[in-house]
């Protein structure tokens, strides 16, 4: 594992006091002003086991570029195709056959000092809080939301980022992933008018695809300046495209670009911790509130020894009161090594007559191999527990719940038959999916969210605007986007269906309380900015939360 000093990426570092626990984690707020702070940094409870910390992932740094260089031997098709172009170089099996044992003896003699590392490392983990904290104040701070008064839309987003370490990114043909990582960071607050602080990382970094090059930023950086939100409504590039000849009630978007003003971000697969270093320098002028390293390691509390964290990755316009997260103790093959788990947040938006406006944000990653349905259901199953409970214990009498949202890669759709376990889940009685109609049967406009991956460096689909060209047509999306998973026949593009394989998703689902608040769904939105960058499609829900009005008023 890579150590990075995190409290270092942000120029401003607030004063906060530690908590003593480690699941309630903010002190009940006033109702005014905003809520203070009082979330530490550091998942340790002290400067001497955060030391050790750093220590023992520092002696175990260089195993771990080793494994991860001997995996990154594999090469992506874009690689591939770039090698078959200058035909002086020497084959790859030849490279591998040179290298692959050079790093391989290195990463044997180095095992013993690993062992090391590792015996210091394990035991710090029973101390660690599962997530990391960052605050900083920032200009952006929306203004708080007041009732009586007008209603407030909520903008959220949910991407898989596939920020691997390099060796593991490249099983999902990606590579080059801390370029990656500043450009979906970029991409995240340039949408909205933003400006990205300057980055030692160049963004003008490549990969060859066969002759094209295909360029991670397209523009120079400008000068670092405080971060800066356009009014709601000044749209750039985010017209809406239908899908399909049909007419919908809902409105929904396929855009080349982010939607402008997200309040919110939920990531996942942010396991690199280089790559969440690069998220949170570039994020954290524009989100005040961001919760990172999410996960337990070593063998608490989960089913086998976790060697990668959660993934989840967290940003948040608006201040947190409560924060809460539980790993799934059921994950199996490959899975079980990381943390997948649920991530609970509670958010303050503003007050009404003296009590608190709050938002719940449920974040997760479920379990991905496709023949273990049973898995991924006990997996939902324990998720709305938790967020049942996690909401108990923090909501306070007279609370105004705005939203509840339910976010994530869930890993299964809602057209393949081999998913019918998961469609039939209860979690689609108690929130509401906007792109489904009911189990196995979606919206006819909505889009699969899993791409090909072995078609990720097509031209058609190599960057934004083509991509959203190429899926506005049947045969692009049968083509581009992964086909549902049929029952004894391999998995691959179906001819019956070219809409794809939907597996993130944004549910929400309302709260009736002391004064009754309306939501209604503005928009779906499809994006295709991180085209070449991931192998998801990121989606983006917004939501209109009004006051209901009151007879005789």
């Amino acid at each position: 594992m890579v150590h990075l000093d995190f409290t270092s990426v942000v120029t401003r570092k607030p004063v906060l006091r530690p908590l003593e626990s480690s699941e309630q984690l903010l002190q009940p707020a006033p109702a005014l002003p905003a809520p203070a702070m009082g979330l530490r940094e550091s998942p340790y409870s002290s400067l001497f086991l955060g030391g050790l910390d750093a220590l023992a992932r520092d002696v175990l740094y260089p195993s771990y570029w080793l494994l991860n260089q001997l995996l990154a031997l594999k090469q992506t098709t874009a690689e591939q195709q770039a090698h078959r172009s200058q035909r002086w170089q020497l084959p790859h099996a030849l490279h591998v056959l040179a290298l692959g044992p050079l790093l391989l003896l290195l990463l044997v003699l180095y095992m013993p000092l690993s062992l090391l590392g590792f015996l210091l490392w394990l035991p710090l983990q029973a101390t660690r809080r599962p997530f990391a904290y960052l605050h900083t104040p920032s200009q952006a701070s929306p203004e708080e939301w007041l009732l009586p008064g007008k209603g407030k839309a909520f903008q959220f987003i949910s991407s898989n980022v596939c920020l691997l370490p390099e060796g593991l990114a490249k099983f999902s043909n990606l590579a080059q992933t801390q370029k990656r990582a500043v450009h979906i960071a970029q991409a995240l607050i340039g949408a909205a008018g933003l400006t990205a602080p300057a980055h030692n990382v160049s963004t003008r970094g490549s990969i060859q695809n066969g002759s094209r090059r295909q360029t991670y930023g397209a523009t120079e950086a400008s000068p670092p300046r405080a971060c800066q939100r356009s009014p709601r409504g000044d749209t750039d590039g985010t017209a809406e495209v239908p899908l399909l000849d049909t007419k919908a009630a809902l409105p929904r978007e396929v855009t080349a670009s982010f939607p402008p003003d997200l309040d919110f971000l939920c990531m996942q697969e942010v396991f690199d911790r280089h790559a969440a270093a690069h998220l949170l320098q570039i994020l954290a002028p524009c989100y005040e509130h961001i919760v990172y390293d999410v996960g337990t390691y070593g063998l608490l509390g989960c089913s086998a020894l976790k060697l990668l964290n959660s993934g989840l990755f967290l940003a948040s316009r608006y201040p947190l009161l409560a924060v809460q997260y539980h790993c799934y103790p059921n994950g199996r093959g490959e899975d079980a090594f990381a943390a997948k788990g649920l991530l609970c947040v509670q958010v303050q938006l503003g007050v009404s007559q003296g009590q608190r406006i709050v938002g719940y944000l449920n974040c997760t990653h479920l379990h991905a191999p496709e023949h273990d349905a049973q898995v991924r259901c006990e997996q939902l199953t324990l998720a709305l527990r938790w967020t049942q409970l996690f909401q108990d214990t923090h909501t306070q009498p007279g609370d105004l719940v705005a939203f509840d949202v339910f976010c994530g890669d869930l890993n299964f759709d809602n057209c393949s038959p081999d998913d019918k376990v998961e469609q039939d889940h209860e979690i689609f009685n108690l929130y509401t999916d906007p792109c489904r109609i009911g189990p196995g049967q979606d919206q006819p406009w909505a889009l699969g969210t899993l791409l090909n991956y072995l078609e990720l460096y097509d031209e058609a689909v190599a960057m934004p605007e083509t991509m959203r060209r190429t899926l506005e047509c049947a045969e692009g999306r049968e083509k581009y986007l992964a086909g549902p998973i049929l029952a004894n026949v391999r998995p691959g593009l179906s001819p019956s269906r070219s809409e794809g394989r939907r597996i993130d998703y944004i549910l929400y689902r309302e709260h009736h309380g002391p004064a009754q608040l309306k939501t209604v769904v503005e928009s779906v939105s499809y994006i295709t900015q991180l085209a070449s960058c991931s192998d998801h499609i990121p989606v983006g829900l917004r939501l209109l939360v009004s006051p209901v009005a009151q007879p005789g008023a």
